[in-house]
């Protein structure tokens, strides 16, 4: 990342991962600090961050998910970032927007997402 920062020069990174750590059961410091450093190194860039949040399957258990969520929010207030705390928020669980797998978003449930990142994205340019 610090190179393509160098190379990019970014005035805006928006930074939405996690799932995947959390579907792996990563431990959740290690995925917070993963994503803060992200973070440290695109504001020491210059760039301005957008953190987006997202949220897990319940069978990892109550207790994973909940501390999961809340890296998202964690972050964004100690580092001053603009937070999106769900990427999927608009699509509120309907099944017309989502893969047969329930998980990901299929073609219609784009220009939602769109517009909910649109909404948080809009106010750092």
């Amino acid at each position: 990342m610090p190179k393509v920062l160098v190379q990019v020069k970014p005035a805006i990174v928006i930074l939405e991962l996690g799932a995947n750590d959390g579907l792996r059961g990563l431990p959740i410091d290690q995925m917070k600090r993963n994503l803060g450093a992200m973070i440290e190194q695109a504001q020491q860039a210059g760039a301005k961050v957008l953190l987006v949040g997202m949220k897990l399957p319940p069978n990892w258990g109550p207790e994973y998910t909940e501390a999961f969520e809340q890296v998202f929010p964690a972050l964004a207030s100690k580092h001053k970032t603009a937070l999106l705390p769900f990427l999927f928020v608009g699509l509120k669980d309907d099944p017309q927007h989502f893969q047969p797998d329930r998980l990901h978003p299929n073609e219609a449930a784009q220009p939602i997402i769109a517009d909910t990142v649109w909404a948080k994205l809009a106010p750092l340019l």
